[in-house]
């Protein structure tokens, strides 16, 4: 019997390493090729990792809450032939080959998904969050003395006036490149443990008290939300909206579509044509930031992410090449996603590539919000609950009226560090004048 490591594959454009969330195998164990192995949490999604080969499980590597790096051995197994599947070293697999990926911005926010095939291993299946059941985590091994560290040289400047040693750190850029932002956030994180562990002192736990660690998506979530407070410099413009030419619309269309047996249309993909017409305008809002390079990538291809809550947590996925959908074939992509979301069958590519985020809270949407800016975007759209309002109109003779209108207020959030503030407004007015004529939105 032959001993076999088999790595960590890569799980998606820019992902360097994943939380483990639960082993579905152990010591011992026999397992068939493409049986589930593990479940590792990315930043984007919960990836199911199946077995290469056929063999018996000699131990697995990491605990449930570690982190996994990619390429790195996750499980030891013994198969039934001598000869190791690909040219490593006897009784060892070779590092995994590199997935075939398209060239790519950072913060995977290329154009097409990333394949994730590779040369010796299955695809990972993915599912949309993590399991609720899970162990504490541990916290990760710093990184290995003397190791090569990706990171530019005002970086590696800040970090050596810091006194931060680049090599204990885990970096968010692309690659595992450390990123000024993971410098700062490391000195703030040291300032501000004496405060934690004086305000843990001043509130001592207490018979029922309940501590909830951050696991799977609510950990990725809190993650990405650090790292949008880390980069973007936020600002939110709020203003209201007329809707009633645009309920009336939908519900002539709705009437129509459900004479013939067809699935409804939600405001949602209405929503998504009026902000084309704020892109055509203003272009840079439909844009991602390269943080590395200090550059804002405006993009051709729309791709809206929309937040889905589920029973995990939000989940934003993203419906690709919305200027070329119509509004049938966007309600139709945004219904079939969010169920995928409810039922944890996301796949890695409806997480990937955003370039706008719409969130909505529904019929529980109030009266405003200051949505955050979904990092590297640079503006997210706050849709909020649709309601019947006095209004005051002058009609003839200047007489002033009183009536009754449906409205709903929009609040948008910008990156101020590229985005002006008359740039946001005069984008959120072009979206407005498109929902409040709905026509000009059937037109494209």
């Amino acid at each position: 019997m032959a001993q076999f490591e088999f790595k960590l594959p890569d799980i998606g454009e820019g992902v360097v390493e994943g939380e483990i969330v639960k082993w579905l195998v152990k010591a011992g164990d026999e397992v068939v090729e493409d049986q589930p192995l593990v479940e590792v949490m990315t930043d984007k999604a919960t990836v199911t990792i199946p077995s290469p080969r056929k063999g018996k499980v000699v131990r697995t590597v990491g605990s449930e809450g570690e982190v996994a790096k990619v390429h790195g051995t996750l499980v030891v197994m013994e198969i039934g032939s001598a000869t190791p599947p690909t040219q490593g070293d006897a009784g060892h697999a070779a590092p995994a080959a590199p997935a075939q990926v398209a060239p790519s911005l950072p913060a995977a926010q290329a154009g097409q998904p990333a394949p994730l095939q590779t040369a010796h291993q299955p695809a990972p299946k993915v599912n949309g969050a993590a399991p609720a059941q899970q162990q504490a985590a541990a916290p990760s091994a710093p990184a290995e003395s003397g190791r090569k560290v990706l990171a530019t040289p005002v970086t590696r400047r800040m970090a050596s006036e810091l006194g931060v040693d680049l090599a204990s750190l885990s970096g968010t850029g692309e690659g595992g490149r450390v990123m000024k932002a993971d410098v700062l956030a490391h000195v703030e994180a040291k300032k501000s443990a004496p405060e934690q562990t004086k305000a843990a002192a001043a509130a001592p736990a207490t018979e029922g008290d309940r501590e909830v660690p951050l696991r799977g998506l609510r950990k990725s979530i809190a993650k990405s939300m650090v790292q949008s407070h880390s980069h973007v410099v936020p600002f939110t413009f709020v203003e209201e909206c007329d809707t009633g030419a645009l309920t009336a619309m939908r519900g002539r269309i709705n009437d129509a579509l459900a004479k013939a047996g067809q699935a409804k249309l939600s405001y949602l993909p209405f929503i998504a044509k009026a902000l084309l017409h704020g892109f055509r305008k203003y272009p840079d809002l439909n844009a991602v930031m390269d943080e590395e390079r200090q550059t804002l990538v405006v993009k051709k291809q729309v791709n809206l992410g929309f937040g889905a809550a589920t029973e995990h947590g939000l989940t934003v996925f993203v419906v690709k090449d919305v200027e070329h959908k119509s509004i049938r074939q966007i309600g139709s992509e945004i219904d079939r996603l969010a169920k995928a979301a409810r039922e944890n069958k996301l796949q890695l590519q409806d997480l990937q590539h955003g370039t706008f985020t719409i969130t909505s809270l529904g019929k529980d949407g109030g009266l405003f919000a200051t949505p955050v800016v979904h990092h590297p975007e640079v503006a997210i759209l706050g849709i909020h609950k649709i309601k019947e309002q006095p209004t005051v109109t002058r009609g003839e003779g200047g007489k002033l009226e009183l009536g009754v209108a449906e409205r709903m207020n929009l609040s948008c959030s910008f990156d101020h560090r590229v985005i002006d503030g008359h740039i946001g407004a005069a984008f959120l007015y072009e979206v407005i004048r498109a929902l409040e004529a709905p026509e000009l939105l059937l037109i494209d």
